[in-house]
């Protein structure tokens, strides 16, 4: 069993506590997954869990993790960089458990995963394969070690929806216990009986965590219908409050008013009793603040605050935004997809699905280079891998900033503010920002350089389930055009109009399964 007892973790940085006193057991047959919003540690405390040498330069703890000898199943969010100048081979070769795996062994792993066999003898560099391919090598790999535990880092990243419903079956048939990260709903909803909330309350100041024995979607059901019962008592006890006052404040302006006109011969008598009605009143100011003190407090969390984009990003239904044919979809070793043709006009939301590897990233920066290129259009890229597109060691004032007259700057920091930025945060390069973080980054600069056409390459996959909802609606209500590849299917069903699947024969245009209206 994995037990963790008192641990509080504190950022070397700026002191902030991820978690104080946590304490937490994970029990066989437990599908826990770690919730919260961006920059909250949950990465940080699944690699704690699993060796705490992982986080020794920018955290410290006390308290105890017991594992009892377990062997522990880790996989990261992301792919070490050295790692990916390695052959698909050479990175297999460097897990104990496939050298130790008999073909028979290997062949079931590739099957289960929906991968071909060769993959774990393939020459390609591993930072060639896509990254579904990626995550689908590396959870075969996990799978081989025959772990007593899972510790898995948004496992549902970069995962085709063929391959997401497979990782479901998994996490729920899984005969060991599995404590994950993920920010797909409705894998939580279906996978999940137990949560684990991490929040960074009163602008990251105050950490909380909530152990909840329940699915995803009673806990959050549960969370809402608790804080709307909080918020309504102390909206109440506040309204009795102030009557309270009010009437307190009237009986003190007539006994003041009559000690101002007593006459001198109702001085000795009148006065007395007015005074003694005044020291009455006192006490009864004194017990109002006492009681005060004891009101029921409106519900503290750390839901996400999000701006949205202008009107003026609305584009008329007959302006063409895309007419695009290409006859060959390639990387430099092979053909991904041919006679591709795709046409988009006003605010359309094109969704683009399809399998790993299928080539819809590359097609997407294809695309891209296009629509940014284009004078009648004010186009934004948000690429699937952020440092594609950006310098990592500015701050996010720097990447947001323009002319950086001091009007734009405080614009972009109250901005970054009300995205749930600390002012320590905004003083952080972008490489030390959590995935979600750097997200928000570039929802912010579309939104400040009022772009009208948006091409995402999976914008929901780094945003927290809480703030999920918040990014649909967002997009769902935003007036031009969005062309995304996603495998997010709360965002498909909500925000996608026209939905395509990308063959090797090209665009297939398809039906939306996942729509709001089916």
């Amino acid at each position: 069993m994995l037990q963790v007892r008192n641990l509080t973790v504190t950022m070397k940085k700026d002191l902030r506590q991820l978690l104080k006193d946590f304490t937490f057991a994970l029990n066989p047959g437990d599908k826990a997954a770690i919730i919260g919003e961006e920059g909250n540690g949950k990465s940080t405390l699944l690699k704690l869990l699993y060796d705490p040498a992982m986080v020794e330069e920018y955290v410290e703890y006390t308290g105890t993790i017991q594992t009892d000898g377990m062997i522990l199943g880790y996989l990261s969010q992301e792919l070490p960089p050295d790692q990916g100048e390695l052959s698909a081979y050479e990175f297999c070769c460097q897990e104990p458990a496939f050298l130790d795996a008999s073909p028979g062994e290997l062949a079931a792993a590739a099957k289960q995963l929906r991968f071909p066999l060769e993959w774990f003898y393939d020459a390609r560099k591993m930072s060639t394969f896509s990254g579904g391919e990626k995550v689908k090598l590396r959870m075969a790999l996990l799978t081989l070690r025959r772990p007593d535990c899972y510790l898995l880092d948004e496992p549902s990243n970069d995962l085709d929806i063929e391959t997401l419903t497979w990782l479901e079956e998994f996490i729920r048939e899984c005969p060991a216990p599995v404590l994950y990260i993920s920010h797909d709903e409705t894998l939580l909803e279906n996978t999940a009986n137990v949560i684990l909330h991490l929040e960074q309350l009163r602008r990251k100041t105050l950490p909380r965590w909530t152990v909840a024995h329940m699915g995803y979607r009673q806990y959050v059901e549960e969370r809402l219908h608790k804080f709307a019962h909080q918020e309504q008592l102390a909206r109440k006890e506040r309204e009795e409050d102030r009557k309270k006052q009010e009437r307190l404040r009237k009986i003190q302006q007539k006994v003041e008013h009559r000690l101002d006109t007593i006459s001198h011969a109702e001085r000795d008598h009148v006065g007395q009793l007015l005074k003694k009605k005044m020291k009455a009143v006192k006490s009864m100011e004194r017990r109002f603040d006492r009681e005060r003190e004891d009101m029921t407090e409106f519900p503290d969390s750390e839901e996400a605050i999000l701006v949205g984009f202008g009107e003026d990003t609305g584009l008329p239904w007959g302006k063409t935004v895309v007419d695009f044919t290409l006859a060959r979809l390639e990387t430099q070793d092979r053909l991904l997809a041919q006679n591709l043709r795709l046409y988009v006009r006003g605010p359309e939301h094109v969704g683009i699905i399809g399998r790993n590897g299928a080539g819809k990233t590359t097609f997407l920066r294809v695309l891209a280079r296009q629509l940014l290129s284009r004078q009648d259009l004010r186009a934004a890229y948000m690429p699937q891998d952020y440092g594609e597109t950006v310098d990592q060691t500015q701050t996010p004032v720097e990447f947001l900033a323009k002319s950086w007259e001091k009007e734009e700057l405080t614009r972009v920091k109250t901005y970054l503010g009300s995205m749930k930025y600390t002012p320590q945060e905004q003083e952080h390069t972008i490489r030390e920002l959590s995935g979600g973080q750097k997200a928000k980054l570039f929802f912010l600069k579309m939104i400040l350089d009022g772009a009208n056409v948006l091409v995402l390459d999976e914008p929901t996959r780094n945003f927290s389930p809480l703030s999920g909802p918040v990014i649909r609606g967002i997009l769902r209500d935003f007036p031009g055009c969005i062309i995304s590849v996603s495998h997010d299917r709360k965002y498909l069903g909500e925000v996608c109009s026209t939905l395509y699947r990308l063959e090797p024969q090209g665009l297939v245009k398809t039906d939306n399964p996942w729509a709001t209206d089916n």
